[in-house]
């Protein structure tokens, strides 16, 4: 009965896995004819008391058939992003600052609460507000963290910089079952508040109404009905409603934020660290890690985690469903990437996934290639810019005179990735004869096409091959 059950479970998985599939490509069936690929920046600005929040255009024919859509955050000190949720999963990634974050999942228990609750429901003379809430996590610079589709979050800046998050957001998921908007559903404050717009054109300032226009949740119901769903006044439902809160959706808190949660020192984020190096794949038989008390965070920043280090070129680092299992349930992954002067990331496409880049720092140089052989896209690219990479299209990265760092969201929670150059590579794998017959070259001239790199992904250019040319039969 154990194998007939595994073989069912595997054969259920594949015919899900399938129909997602299924689902994106018939989403996108007819939409895209991606001749062109642009650099693309935000085009929405809204701004509120505690910070400002970024908007790329959804609408953007590149957005659209990659399925996903992009918003930065930036909080200032003692700023909080008021709790909301989304209709698609969600991977943020702290560009800058620390904090710490709160997820809830109904069902789930308040495990983080004070040691004595009030007696009787009512408090004594001398007796101080206790409280007790579903978990909260920390967060610093380099962290993804991941939200599942229709968990309410929240996110607080106890730092002394601003705090920016980026946030990539898979409208094309199976998790959304609408359509391909994603849409955030806020539970508290009036965030239409603090809208203003900024030199976007007629398709970015409709998405801006979408995600923005109205206020919370609670607005739209009946006060009468939330005053006694809630079992409160009147007065206190209308607060929920927040219809004459001009804050906005980032709010601050003069006197900072004062939750139960434990201790949190650099001894334990090492700790934590060691703990991750040490993890072969994800846990087996689904019981130790629910959706209740599953990780949802982990840090791509550190050097000493790098899949693939040069030290003469740099470092390529990922996480995924082996590393950070809740990632298996989202259908997502992340990676980051550090590219030093005069230095290529080897000719390459992902196989299985759409991917976005957010360059963190630095410029470099992107050329994409898509089936025909044509160039898509050739153009310098500089932080806080984003480039799609649909699948399949082979991509190659070079740094010429400053360091390039980016972060890279795939729409797949096991991307893979497949090289045209370098010891892993499409060539290395061919026979040098295939070699000399499909490029008409000798066979001293095709053993040195193949084996002349020895590197994986990153290269250090010599002077020669740094003054490379075009992308061509890629």
């Amino acid at each position: 009965m154990g194998s007939s059950w595994l073989c069912f479970s595997l054969s259920f998985l594949l015919v899900l896995h399938g129909t997602f599939a299924q689902q994106r490509y018939q989403q996108q069936q007819g939409q895209c004819q991606l001749n062109r690929l642009n650099p693309q920046e935000p085009t929405v600005r809204i701004q509120a008391e505690a910070g400002v929040t970024e908007l790329w255009d959804k609408n953007n024919q590149q957005f659209q058939c990659a399925g996903v859509s992009l918003v930065r955050h930036v909080i200032q000190s003692r700023g909080m992003l008021l709790p909301s949720y989304l209709n698609t999963p969600l991977l943020a990634y702290v560009e800058q600052g620390r904090g710490f974050f709160g997820i809830m999942n109904s069902g789930c228990p308040e495990t983080f609460q004070s040691s004595q609750q009030f007696q009787h429901g009512e408090r004594g003379a001398g007796s101080r507000f206790q409280d007790r809430h579903q978990k909260i996590g920390q967060f610093k610079q380099g962290d993804i963290i991941a939200f599942p589709a229709g968990a309410a979050h929240w996110a607080y800046n106890e730092g002394n910089e601003e705090l920016v998050l980026v946030c990539f957001e898979d409208s094309g998921n199976s998790a959304n079952q609408l359509d391909q908007n994603s849409r955030r559903f806020f539970i508290a404050g009036n965030p239409q508040q603090g809208e203003q717009q900024q030199g976007q054109q007629g398709g970015a300032r409709s998405f801006q109404k979408e995600q923005f226009q109205s206020g919370n949740v609670f607005r739209g119901f009946e006060l009468e009905l939330l005053a006694e769903a809630f079992g409160v006044s009147k007065e206190t439902a209308r607060k929920l409603q927040g219809e004459e809160d001009q804050r906005g959706h980032i709010v601050n808190i003069d006197q900072g934020l004062r939750v139960v949660r434990p201790p949190f020192s650099q001894e334990q984020e090492e700790r934590e660290e060691r703990q991750e190096q040490g993890q072969y794949g994800p846990r087996a038989n689904g019981i130790e890690e629910t959706i209740c008390s599953a990780k949802l965070r982990q840090n791509i920043d550190n050097p000493a985690r790098a899949d693939v280090y040069n030290p003469q070129a740099g470092r390529f680092t990922t996480v995924n469903s082996l590393t950070l299992p809740i990632l298996s349930f989202l259908r997502l992954s992340a990676a980051r990437g550090v590219l030093y002067r005069n230095s290529i990331m080897a000719p390459h496409w992902w196989t299985n996934a759409h991917s976005v880049i957010y360059v963190t720092k630095g410029e470099a140089r992107i050329q994409i290639v898509d089936h025909r052989g044509q160039a898509v896209l050739d153009d310098r690219v500089r932080q806080g810019q984003v480039v799609i990479v649909p699948q399949n299209f082979a991509v190659v990265k070079h740094a010429e005179n400053e360091i390039f760092e980016w972060v890279v969201f795939n729409t797949n929670d096991n991307a893979m990735i497949n090289t045209l150059s370098g010891r892993t590579s499409a060539i290395r794998g061919l026979p040098v004869d295939v070699i000399a017959n499909s490029y008409q070259i000798s066979r001293e001239e095709a053993r040195r096409l193949k084996f002349n790199r020895e590197e994986t992904l990153l290269f250090s250019c010599s002077g020669k091959s740094s003054q490379y040319g075009r992308v061509a039969a890629a």
